[in-house]
C-alpha cells in the first residue's frame, strides 16, 4: 500500500494534471475545505473556497481556455514547515487559435495535509496570459467595469 503523498508529490500531480489538460481531475487533489488565493488575479475571484467551487472553476477553465501549457524550469523548495512547499516554474504557453507562443512565470505556495491541498497561494503572470491570448481589451473593459481607474 502506498503511503500518503508528500507536498512535493501533490504539487507534481497538480502540475502534471494542469499541463495534460485533465482539469476534471484536479479538484480531487484538494481537501473539502481548501482555500485557493490567486493574489494577482486582475478580474474574477481572488479567493476560492471549497472543493466544489474549485471543481466549478476548473470546469470553466477547461471549457474556455485557448491555451496549452507546458511546465519548464520547475523548482520545488521544501520549507521548515513539513506541510508547505514553494514551487517556482514557467509555463511555455501556446495559444491554440493564434499559434502564438510565450512564457509566463509562476510561483505557488501549497499547504498539503494528509495528501490533500488545504491552502494554496498562487502568483501567476496573468497579464502575460491575457496579452498573448488577445484578451487585453476584455481585461481593460472588465477593470473599467469594476470601477478601477486606469493610469
Amino acid at each position: 500500500m502506498a503511503g500518503t503523498p508528500s507536498p512535493r508529490d501533490v504539487f507534481l500531480k497538480l502540475l502534471e494534471g494542469i499541463t495534460a489538460g485533465r482539469f476534471s481531475e484536479l479538484a480531487e487533489l484538494y481537501s473539502e475545505g481548501a482555500v485557493v488565493e490567486v493574489a494577482f488575479q486582475p478580474v474574477g475571484p481572488r479567493r476560492i473556497e471549497g472543493r466544489a467551487a474549485l471543481a466549478k472553476r476548473f470546469a470553466e477553465v477547461a471549457a474556455h481556455s485557448p491555451l496549452e501549457l507546458a511546465a519548464t524550469n520547475v523548482v520545488i523548495r521544501a520549507t521548515d514547515d513539513p506541510e508547505v512547499v514553494v514551487s517556482e516554474f514557467d509555463y511555455r504557453v501556446r495559444h491554440r487559435t493564434t499559434g502564438r507562443t510565450f512564457e509566463a512565470a509562476n510561483i505557488q505556495v501549497l499547504r498539503v495535509r494528509d495528501g490533500l491541498i488545504v491552502h494554496s497561494r498562487d502568483f501567476h503572470d496573468h497579464l502575460a496570459l491575457a496579452a498573448a491570448g488577445g484578451g487585453l481589451p476584455q481585461l481593460v473593459a472588465a477593470l473599467e467595469g469594476d470601477g478601477c481607474e486606469q493610469p
